[in-house]
């Protein structure tokens, strides 16, 4: 897919701009704090994580999961590799083969790696007031003797994950003192290589408390991670989503377009059909509220949308031809955010939901 496309839409992601947004990161860090970049989830739908001269400016980079961490090693990429999230038993060996360092705060997954006698680095992860997963402070003392008693394991970091740190202040500080606590009790135990709190949000922040490491996620990708961040960094979106028209056509008044018949004409029209549907990742809530962007003006969409297609009213867009590109955001009279609002969502979900019939073309 990533090949030759030949389909007519498309995911255009731009490579220069990916690249200006970690430099607009930098300026929020110390010299001596390293970037982890998130390239979970395929890089947040982008498919960055498969562009290894890109990630080999990391020394580091944080996944999600197991699995994406095994595609990387399989794509060649040899520095290190951090799994974000608790992995499950069933998966030590694979960490193990493919030299993966795992965040943990299982206590029955440190006992199952010492049966098999696992070799794993892993950093050690604290719940600070997220409330997902992480070892309690009341209970690190405890998780600590168990990971002494399993010479096998090494302690390579420590960190937790901040809930609100786009608009809760307050509380995103009583997280960090929690973490703080945390840190030094882990540091009287073990030599500890990476301390890190900061994703996005706290990235901006809360840049005094980035300890040296970060792991910046949707703004690296041109996004904003929350309530007003574009006003405190500048940022060039990475990615487009866009499509051409494969069908054109005039209808007469009351004629009914797509499934349900909820959208009927109220005047002569012209129909553009999209070949892009909610099996690639449009939402079918933007039937008859949505729009998209045609020759550089904004057009509805009607009726609903389909699996593998929608229709758009261009009755009031001039030269409109078979053929001509149909952005469904273009960062510009549509944003990511737009969409995500008409949705009732957030952008990382609309981003990272672009399923893969969708082929990405690097620009």
């Amino acid at each position: 897919m990533l090949e030759k496309i030949t389909r007519p839409t498309v995911l255009e992601v731009n490579l220069d701009n990916f690249k200006y947004n970690i430099k607009q990161i930098k300026k929020f860090l110390k010299p001596e704090t390293t970037i982890m970049p998130v390239i979970k989830a395929d890089g947040y739908g982008t498919y960055i994580n498969t562009k290894i001269d890109i990630i080999n400016d990391f020394d580091i980079i944080a996944v999600a999961i197991v699995d994406e961490g095994v595609t990387l090693r399989k794509l060649g990429y040899k520095k290190d590799i951090f799994v974000l999230n608790q992995p499950y038993v069933s998966e030590i060996e694979k960490i193990e083969e493919n030299n993966l360092t795992v965040g943990v705060c299982s206590k029955e997954f440190l006992k199952e790696a010492k049966k098999k006698s696992a070799k794993l680095r892993v950093h050690i992860e604290i719940e600070t007031g997220m409330g997902r997963t992480g070892v309690d402070l009341n209970n690190l003392d405890s998780f600590i003797e168990e990971i002494k008693d399993n010479s096998n394991i090494e302690v390579e970091g420590v960190y937790t994950h901040l809930s609100s740190a786009d608009e809760d202040f307050e509380y995103t500080k009583l997280q960090l003192e929690k973490f703080d606590k945390a840190v030094e009790k882990v540091k009287d135990s073990f030599n500890i290589k990476y301390v890190h709190s900061l994703a996005s949000n706290g990235i901006i922040n809360f840049k005094d408390s980035q300890y040296n490491l970060v792991r910046p996620g949707i703004i690296m990708y041109g996004y904003e991670s929350g309530n007003r961040i574009k006003e405190k960094i500048d940022l060039k979106p990475v990615a487009t989503l866009k499509s051409k028209i494969t069908y054109l056509k005039e209808v007469e008044k009351g004629t009914s377009i797509s499934y349900g018949r909820r959208f009927v004409s109220e005047r002569k029209s012209k129909i553009a059909t999209v070949p892009i549907g909610y099996a690639d990742g449009i939402r079918r809530v933007l039937s008859n509220v949505g729009e998209v962007v045609i020759n550089g003006k904004k057009a509805p969409i009607i009726g609903s949308v389909c699996m593998d297609s929608f229709m758009v009213d261009v009755t009031d867009i001039e030269n409109v031809e078979l053929g001509d590109d149909v952005y469904i955001w273009d960062n510009k009279n549509i944003t990511l955010e737009d969409i995500a609002n008409k949705c009732d969502t957030i952008n990382y979900e609309i981003l990272s939901t672009i399923s893969k019939r969708v082929p990405r073309k690097f620009v």
